[in-house]
């Protein structure tokens, strides 16, 4: 069902936890769906020096926030915006089709992140809303 790869960032999750005084933090979930993804970044000089995730859900989720840290650290912040959910969905091998929407909470948490940043700093940069079904709930998963 799940590959060696999404095993793996379930089972040896890389980049857990939080960070005291983040320069972003980014929540998306619904209980309903039973999925709740936070992303901290740290950034430097428009760099993310520091990404730590705290997910409560299934090893889906707890993989694709793995995995979605690991793709943006060290990247710039409009880079970090450029990874969508199909870049974690393939970096993990695949996800099954009913899980897909663990990769999208990890770009919306990523991008919710950044748009913290934005506000915090005062710069003015348009980060579109998403607009997705989750395929658990029937709902948009996202707090937005």
């Amino acid at each position: 069902m799940y590959t060696p790869i999404a095993m793996e960032h379930f089972m040896n999750p890389r980049n857990v936890g939080e960070i005291a005084n983040a320069d972003g933090i980014g929540e998306v979930g619904n209980a309903k769906c039973g999925d709740i993804m936070k992303i901290f970044l740290k950034i430097t000089d428009n760099i993310i020096t520091d990404v730590k995730f705290l997910t409560f859900g299934c090893g889906a989720a707890i993989a694709s926030s793995s995995m979605a840290t690991t793709l943006i650290m060290g990247k710039s912040v409009e880079d970090a915006l450029l990874v969508t959910n199909v870049h974690v969905a393939d970096a993990l091998g695949g996800l099954p089709p009913a899980k897909l929407h663990c990769s999208v909470l990890a770009q919306e948490a990523i991008a919710l992140a950044v748009q913290d940043y934005y506000t915090k700093n005062n710069i003015a940069k348009f980060i579109p809303d998403f607009d997705h079904v989750c395929t658990n709930c029937g709902g948009g998963c996202g707090s937005h």
